[in-house]
């Protein structure tokens, strides 16, 4: 053994500069130091740390990532300049953010059986269970309203109007089950009770199986669900009540009458997939993404009902979202553990622009954070949430306060991730620094 070429090894040093984007008290000083070249992030944590404390006796110890040349440090300093060829004679810039980690674990929320699906996109959080009933939570443990109506299990949910204005509370959300419907809801976002019950406001019948997946287009004017039926259909909200109505009428249950309720048809059907349609998202007014069992996700024009892009992934596709850079990037997650991501932008391509393989099971959910270009999170069969940055190929954070399959997952006001599975839960992870 080379004990002399060992304690070389530890004592050699990097001359290292900090330096932060962050305010004040989190500004270090930018004076060079040298620093042990074995050191990985903990370690650099740990100086950064001291580095502040030094000059706050208040200074409460923060985790904190690392940047070298846009890259997040995910090994040793000395292994990080080896891979990228970086000289170790120079004196290295580094970046500090924030760590992507959440701090806080809410109480879970109880449901009688499987979440299985979940939308953070307003100040509530609405939940789809597989005892057909959907919930508003106003917080951890806050249930204040129960969506009574369907006959199965909810499959998806969605906002379908988040109001702008504060002063207008009436809200409007979509379910879809495995009954074959959508279903329409309206309510009073802040309610002065819990648990109160409500019924559909408007019942959208034309699927002839489950519905597995819905999404508003952004001004909430109308929505589109896929399903088992390998169909997507496009409907009117008329959360006003205007427009055309179908038909009103009382359904008879159990010899007793329900309240009127008016019912919608499908205004088009988009029509190309060849197997369950198994996601869909409206990220702009005119265009639709979906993705499939079929293996592959297309991109509709929802005018004219074509689709503009059609890939082929060779995977059963779960899940899609569309974000990051310039709100192009497509994410999907499927039979395999593998969260892919891909640029349509780029031609001629069908290999993903990047891959993450750190979960050991199907992938149910995947959902980019509204305000960063590199965050996003994945929901497992394997029971984890896991969060993402596309500079660095291994989790940032996971999250594995679930007991069994997590089915699905969604950011909630920016620094939170909520989570539902099938251990009956909703949990919500907070306390969340995204840059």
């Amino acid at each position: 053994m080379d004990i002399d070429g060992d304690i070389e090894d530890v004592s050699r040093r990097v001359q290292v500069r900090f330096v932060t984007k962050l305010q004040p008290p989190f500004k270090a000083p930018t004076t060079s130091i040298a620093l042990p070249s074995n050191l990985t992030r903990m370690g650099l944590s740990a100086v950064v740390n001291n580095l502040l404390q030094s000059g706050n006796d208040d200074w409460k110890p923060e985790p904190f990532d690392f940047l070298i040349d846009g890259e997040l440090v995910r090994m040793s300093l000395e292994d990080f300049l080896l891979a990228k060829g970086i000289s170790a004679e120079k004196t290295l810039e580094i970046e500090y953010i924030k760590a992507v980690a959440p701090r806080k674990e809410e109480d879970p929320s109880l449901h009688d059986d499987w979440v299985s699906a979940v939308d953070g996109s307003n100040r509530f959080i609405l939940t789809g269970c597989y005892d057909g009933l959907g919930r508003i939570w106003k917080a951890a443990g806050v249930c204040t309203h129960i969506l009574e109506g369907h006959n199965d299990a909810i499959t998806s949910v969605g906002v379908v109007k988040a109001q702008d204005n504060e002063d207008n509370t009436n809200l409007v959300v979509a379910t879809g089950s495995k009954d074959k419907t959508v279903k329409l809801w309206k309510f009073d976002a802040e309610p002065s009770a819990e648990n109160m019950k409500i019924r559909a406001f408007r019942t959208l019948r034309g699927h002839t199986a489950s519905v597995q997946s819905l999404a508003a287009q952004p001004t909430g004017d109308m929505v589109c669900s896929g399903s088992w039926d390998c169909r997507i259909n496009l409907w009117q909200t008329e959360a006003n009540d205007g427009g055309d109505i179908v038909s009103t009428k009382k359904r008879k249950k159990d010899n007793k009458e329900e309240e009127a309720q008016s019912e919608g048809e499908a205004v088009s059907t988009l029509v190309g997939h060849t197997q369950c349609v198994s996601s869909v998202v409206w990220p702009e007014h005119g265009t639709i993404y979906s993705a499939s069992w079929d293996h592959s996700f297309r991109r509709w024009d929802v005018e004219t009902g074509k689709d503009t892009l059609n890939m082929f992934c060779g995977k059963v596709i779960n899940c899609i979202d569309v974000g990051g850079e310039s709100s192009a990037l497509i994410a999907g997650g499927g039979s395999d553990p593998v969260l892919r991501i891909w640029d349509p932008r780029k031609p001629g391509t069908l290999a993903p622009s990047f891959q993450f393989s750190s979960h050991t099971s199907w992938i149910t959910a995947c959902k980019w954070h509204s305000r960063s270009w590199f965050h996003l999170l994945s929901a497992s069969y394997d029971g984890k949430v896991m969060l993402w940055d596309l500079r660095t190929a291994w989790p940032l954070a996971i999250i594995d306060s679930h007991e069994d399959k997590v089915l699905c997952a969604d950011w909630w006001k920016g620094d939170s991730v909520v989570s539902g599975g099938a251990d009956s839960k909703l949990r919500i992870s907070s306390e969340i620094s995204i840059p």
